[in-house]
């Protein structure tokens, strides 16, 4: 973050493990106040503590957060704005991918209780989300969203399931069409697309679906979510304000659309 932008506010879902966690890190650690929020109201304790500790619990904002509750997210952002303003930095990193004993439910399986669970969280919450700081982006003349996709919605995928793909692959349709409207108010909006990363949702690292990913992985390894905070917070700093309507792929080699 360049030096005028040490006062700035972030706002990170799924900021309580995993990507989202390492990215509002990675944010606190170039000067911005980091408000996230989860849905396991423990992960989201035990996220304030670490962060408070390290950072200061006054640079330091967390909430559980049902992305599937507009009325839930609303009032985050409301109090948000009241307890420090309105952020101009927003990264939507919260995400599900339902997996049974056996993998994600085979495709003729796929009940609409699972795809709209799904859909919910990973694309309609990280729409409600756009919506609710947009309108303070705009006021202030600079915003930076960064919205976390997948691989699974770049290429052909070999874990996730439908309706994980689906909801990862609109995320790019969601961002064009932000970009086309407020790219001429200092807006840029980018998606991030991980590969297969170590985190919570990979599960453990020799299991034998991640054996199998590092195989085919030109890198030979699980990427790090540290990995993907970095570039994330590129997005998210004043020197990228040219990079806009772009998914840049954090994946070992392991999708190359060069």
């Amino acid at each position: 973050m360049s030096r005028n932008a040490t006062a700035r506010i972030a706002v990170v879902t799924g900021g309580s493990s995993g990507i989202g966690l390492e990215t509002a890190r990675h944010l606190l650690q170039r000067g911005c106040r980091v408000a996230v929020f989860g849905q396991r109201r423990t992960n989201v304790e035990s996220a304030a503590e670490a962060l408070s500790r390290d950072f200061g619990s006054e640079r330091v904002f967390a909430r559980a957060v049902e992305l599937a509750e507009p009325a839930q997210i609303e009032a985050f952002f409301q109090e948000l704005q009241n307890y420090w303003g309105k952020p101009e930095i927003l990264v939507c990193s919260a995400g599900i991918s339902p997996k049974g004993p056996d993998g994600p439910t085979p495709f003729e399986e796929i009940t609409l209780d699972e795809w709209n669970a799904v859909l919910s969280v990973n694309l309609t919450g990280t729409l409600l989300c756009c919506q609710a700081a947009m309108p303070g982006m705009v006021a202030q003349g600079f915003g930076r969203i960064v919205l976390v996709g997948s691989i699974a919605g770049r290429a052909l995928p070999k874990i996730a399931g439908t309706a994980y793909v689906a909801s990862k692959a609109a995320l790019a349709g969601l961002a064009r069409s932000l970009v086309a409207r407020y790219a001429a108010e200092g807006i840029t909006v980018n998606v991030v697309a991980p590969g297969r990363i170590a985190t919570e949702m990979a599960g453990p690292r020799d299991s034998a679906v991640n054996r199998a990913a590092v195989a085919r992985i030109p890198a030979g390894r699980l990427g790090e979510p540290a990995e993907v905070a970095a570039v994330i917070c590129f997005l998210a700093s004043d020197e990228a304000a040219y990079v806009n309507g772009a998914t840049i792929d954090v994946n070992g080699g392991e999708y190359a659309p060069l």
